[in-house]
């Protein structure tokens, strides 16, 4: 039972919204496909942090949610920035549920349990100094974070963050989200969003102490990532 991650999938199989347009982007729905029918089984889990669908309404994303749900593994989604059809949890739930797609779960305000880690995340938001409405979406995310994380330690699990939105890009710093990842001392996030030469100034690796990884799916060829290193077990399980 593998973890896998893979952000920015950016499917349009129910509307005009071609991501092929952009360099390195061909055929990126067949890759997406092959890649992940190659690595992920069953038994696996694969977390895709946002921009999943440019459909604008759940109908209209029924496509491309029955395209996820036909992969191999168990998938939890989180919302990104273009995530137009994203709706309440409980109209999202029932959507699923009403058409069968049964391998998705929404990462929302909430956690979910692999071995001993908890995944957790939010979108996150971009941080344009001294625009107001940024700012208080910004606050409303760390919030929904803690949330997520305070979810997780109270089934004593071992936080793991997954964001849509990078909280460090080049010099931009979204302080709200890092005081987040400090305060509970996470120690690994992966995040999206950065496409194309961006991923040249994304931070991968250890930084200031925690282990960032950029995961969208044009960095990652179109791939999914396994992390299952990360992943905590409960070791005394096997212990005599």
């Amino acid at each position: 039972m593998a973890l896998f991650v893979i952000a920015d999938l950016h499917l349009s199989l129910a509307c005009d919204k071609p991501m092929d347009v952009f360099k390195g982007w061909d055929n990126y729905t067949e890759r997406i496909e092959k890649n992940w029918r190659r690595l992920v089984s069953e038994d696996d889990t694969v977390v895709v942090p946002g921009d999943i669908s440019w459909a604008m309404s759940l109908e209209e994303a029924k496509a491309d949610f029955a395209f996820i749900d036909s992969l191999p593994g168990k998938k939890i989604i989180m919302k990104g920035n273009h995530d137009y059809w994203w709706s309440s949890m409980k109209k999202m739930e029932c959507f699923l549920e009403d058409n069968g797609f049964k391998s998705i779960s929404i990462l929302h305000n909430n956690c979910y349990a692999y071995e001993k880690s908890g995944i957790c995340g939010t979108r996150g938001w971009i941080n344009e100094k001294g625009e107001q409405a940024d700012k208080k979406v910004l606050m409303r995310e760390a919030q929904r974070l803690s949330v997520s994380i305070e979810a997780a330690l109270s089934q004593g699990l071992e936080p793991m963050v997954f964001l849509h939105y990078p909280p460090i890009y080049i010099a931009d710093r979204n302080e709200e989200i890092l005081a987040v990842l400090d305060k509970y001392n996470i120690s690994h996030c992966f995040f999206g969003h950065i496409h194309g030469k961006g991923g040249c100034y994304a931070v991968n690796g250890m930084h200031e102490g925690r282990y960032y990884k950029l995961i969208a799916s044009d960095f990652l060829q179109f791939t999914p990532l396994n992390i299952t290193e990360f992943v905590q077990y409960d070791n005394s399980v096997n212990q005599d």
